[in-house]
């Protein structure tokens, strides 16, 4: 948390606070994981983009030197109206208002970069396919899945997709019927999870995000997200499946933990001709 879906109803709510304004002022209470942020100051913002799970403030051009301004939420890093117990960075624009970045474990992190450089965060710099863009393409997709490793693992990498997290890789596995430590998937596997990908996220988004029991993540105008009202098995442990009736497991893979349906999510590589595929296809969602 916060996953894609989060950051991008960030995205959209902060743009319209942001493009146009000019950064006066960045104050903020610890250097290293706010990296350069003097250096926004005084530039006009033109964009605000996102790319995975992070947001990208572009600013006008300048002929010393292009720059950008990286800011990953990490897990309860989110942007608020007014300052509160755990804002780490305020943002001040020149029409008076201000942007606050609220985290309370501190994991979130900023830096300003040279335009495109982005050596110093390996992560994006290596990042996938935006899953809801044409990049994203299904037979270059199932290509990689062919030879994938724990497919878990795999989505969270940030490798084979951007923008994914915990939430949303078991929510889209879910729906394929696909275990979510299964290796090297079939065609026809891989062609079900693309579609369930996309399904998930394209959700999450109209939805505003997924708001989970910590509360740690809303949207910036202060509403929480509504998907967590739609997961099928995320935090679900002990809960009957939406579409077999089994009982909803927990395990960790990765360090980190996974939900699943052992009935209609099985382990072992289905038979040709066997019926796993339709029942993901009838129950893809609640």
């Amino acid at each position: 948390m916060p996953e894609l879906p989060e950051v991008e109803t960030t995205r959209r709510q902060l743009a319209p606070l942001l493009v146009g304004r000019t950064i006066v002022r960045i104050e903020h209470d610890g250097r290293h994981r706010y990296r350069d942020t003097h250096l926004a100051e005084g530039r006009r913002v033109t964009r605000l983009d996102r790319r995975g799970k992070y947001l990208i403030a572009q600013f006008e051009d300048d002929p010393h030197e292009s720059l950008e301004l990286i800011v990953h939420l990490g897990m309860t890093g989110g942007f608020r109206s007014a300052t509160g117990r755990h804002t780490r960075v305020t943002v001040h624009l020149d029409d008076g208002s201000a942007l606050y970045f609220q985290d309370s474990r501190r994991f979130g992190k900023w830096a300003v970069v040279r335009t495109g450089e982005y050596g110093s965060m390996p992560t994006l710099q290596n990042i996938g396919p935006e899953p809801l863009s044409e990049d994203f393409d299904e037979e270059a997709f199932v290509t990689q899945a062919l030879n994938a490793p724990v497919v878990k693992t795999w989505l969270l990498s940030q490798g084979p997709v951007a923008g994914l997290g915990n939430i949303y890789v078991d929510e889209a596995l879910w729906r394929a019927g696909i275990h979510p430590a299964r290796t090297r998937l079939a065609p026809e596997e891989a062609r079900r999870l693309y579609t369930a990908i996309r399904e998930v996220l394209t959700e999450a988004v109209e939805a505003g995000g997924s708001t989970l029991a910590d509360h740690t993540y809303a949207q910036p105008n202060g509403e929480s997200g509504w998907f967590q009202f739609r997961h099928n098995v995320y935090a679900r442990k002990g809960k009957a499946c939406a579409r077999c009736g089994g009982t909803i497991e927990k395990i960790v893979l990765g360090q980190r933990g996974t939900h699943f349906c052992p009935e209609c999510q099985p382990h072992a590589q289905p038979e040709p001709g066997s019926d796993a595929g339709a029942r993901a296809r009838k129950g893809r969602t609640t």
